[in-house]
């Protein structure tokens, strides 16, 4: 049995936290639960709660100190994607629905094993996706 219980968090990094945050409230209303102002040796956080024990940590630095291309697997540095949990194939419906009237760029929901799996990109065009278990 793993030691561990999930997820905390993921970080990422942003060059406009103003606009994540606002995408992450309006497609999941997730809650800013830590703000800390940018310092001398560290840039502007947040964090928002997603639900589930989860968070989103995100940090805020100049877009020309960011590397990787976002939309190129491979090229996303080391943490390729990560996954939000929904609790079922309903809620991933409306989901869906929520990020396309939010303008995201967003995939089919489509089974992957156990799991009923929908992929999109954030703001920042970072790929995401939002999974629920598949009921047999």
């Amino acid at each position: 049995m793993p030691t561990t219980t999930g997820f905390n968090h993921v970080a990422t990094i942003t060059a406009d936290l103003d606009r994540l945050i606002k995408f992450y409230i309006d497609a999941f209303d997730a809650a800013i639960t830590f703000e800390m102002a940018a310092k001398d040796d560290h840039p502007r956080m947040i964090i928002l709660d997603l639900g589930g024990g989860a968070a989103l940590n995100a940090f805020e630095v100049p877009a020309d100190e960011i590397l990787g291309d976002r939309r190129r697997q491979g090229g996303r540095g080391p943490i390729d994607h990560f996954g939000l949990a929904v609790d079922s194939l309903a809620t991933l419906e409306a989901t869906r629905d929520r990020l396309r009237d939010l303008g995201a760029d967003i995939g089919e929901i489509q089974r992957l094993g156990s799991e009923w799996s929908l992929f999109f990109r954030d703001v920042d065009g970072m790929e995401l996706e939002v999974c629920c278990h598949a009921d047999e």
